[in-house]
């Protein structure tokens, strides 16, 4: 391995952690909303399961997982619709 390629992967590995640490704090924080039991919080456990969920997919990416990639775009898939709903039942579009 070249010096540079070296580097080079130093540097995805580095971002991928700082990816995936935050991407967990979100993800605990849409459980944590999601325990608390209040419907009308729905909505940032959506939120915040979907930024976690979505950083975990680019960390995915990054490694190459495709177990990881198949589970993380199956997530952002279900908790975009969720999202989506909710927005567009808020809208009057009554989805």
């Amino acid at each position: 391995m070249s010096h540079s390629a070296m580097f080079k992967q130093i540097d995805r590995e580095k971002t991928a952690w700082y990816i995936k640490w935050v991407a967990s704090c979100f993800l605990i924080c849409g459980m944590a909303v999601r325990a608390s039991g209040v419907p009308s919080m729905a909505i940032y456990d959506l939120l915040f399961s979907l930024v976690g969920v979505s950083g975990w997919l680019m960390v995915s990416l990054i490694w190459k997982d495709r177990a990881l990639i198949i589970l993380n775009t199956i997530g952002f898939v279900m908790l975009a619709s969720g999202a989506i709903k909710y927005f567009a039942s808020q809208l009057g579009g009554g989805v």
